[in-house]
């Protein structure tokens, strides 16, 4: 289970990056797909599981918060990945604000740094135009996790 969830995230984090830089249609469409069969995924498994790994937060968790955390800011633009946000997916958002609202997340999160890195400077916005959205206010939200699966231990 470990190393499916594993390769599930890695597909996904490979195939943003290969749709946001492929060079013809064909491929970009290839991860495109991609992209979204594997945040498909993710969205049933989360129906039932508090993590991506049971009842514990992983390694493979953190790397999960760290690709929806930039997910609706640079990929959902910057990388043409339009089919649906991160908070369009009412588990995966979920999860995210959950996660969000512990401090250890929290506190290394910013949305300012992810949005300067992936779009100032990006070769499809060579005047440098800093968009003012998303608002990152939503990520404050109450969440269903704890209601549906307790509360986290030591958080």
């Amino acid at each position: 289970m470990a190393e499916q969830m594993e390769i599930l995230v890695g597909e996904l984090n490979d195939g943003i990056n290969k749709a946001g830089l492929a060079k013809n249609q064909a491929e970009y469409e290839k991860y495109y797909q991609l992209v979204f069969d594997r945040l498909d995924q993710l969205e049933k498994h989360l129906e039932d599981h508090r993590f991506l790994l049971g009842n514990q937060l992983t390694e493979v968790d953190v790397r999960l918060y760290v690709t929806l955390t930039r997910f609706d800011i640079a990929y959902y633009f910057g990388y043409r990945l339009n089919k649906k946000r991160s908070r369009d997916y009412h588990n995966l958002w979920n999860y995210a604000k959950d996660l969000y609202s512990k401090p250890g997340f929290r506190d290394i999160t910013d949305f300012d740094a992810i949005k300067r890195g992936y779009l100032l400077g990006a070769e499809n916005n060579p005047d440098g135009i800093l968009p003012e959205g998303p608002d990152v206010s939503v990520w404050l939200e109450s969440n269903d996790r704890a209601a549906k699966f307790g509360s986290l231990k030591n958080g």
